[in-house]
């Protein structure tokens, strides 16, 4: 038994489904600032205080990070359980940013420490946008 190819359709991503752009965009931020973190680490080492073994690990996690939201995004149809992973993903970068910046655990200049906090900010939104879709997705 064959399949004839080339019959096989696709099935269609609903493309103006708010939760779908936000975690495109979340994707597509996070790619692009994973991609600075890793070009600039040794430049961005002095003024934020951010060690360069330090900034590596970070770089790639955000390229990890945003492959997955990226996959996510463009399946056709999104599941909650992916979209509550990204939620707490969220959410605990956001806690681990945080801690980050007032825990001492690295030398951040206060330069880097106001670093931390935006992408802490950065993080705490697209969570709470995605959490917002969450609950609009599981009441579907």
């Amino acid at each position: 038994m064959s399949t004839p190819t080339g019959t096989a359709r696709r099935p269609e991503i609903d493309t103006s489904d708010p939760l779908r752009t936000i975690l495109r965009i979340d994707g597509w931020s996070t790619a692009v600032f994973g991609v600075v973190v890793l070009a600039a680490a040794r430049s961005l080492s002095g003024p934020l205080g951010l060690p360069t073994a330090w900034s590596v690990p970070f770089g790639v996690a955000m390229l990890g990070g945003a492959a997955a939201l990226g996959l996510i995004a463009g399946y056709p149809r999104i599941l909650v359980r992916h979209v509550a992973f990204v939620v707490a993903g969220n959410a605990l970068s956001c806690v681990a940013l945080l801690v980050l910046a007032f825990a001492d655990v690295i030398p951040l200049t206060g330069f880097g420490v106001a670093f931390m906090l935006v992408g802490a900010l950065v993080v705490a939104v697209y969570a709470g946008l995605e959490f917002a879709g969450l609950r609009r997705l599981a009441a579907r």
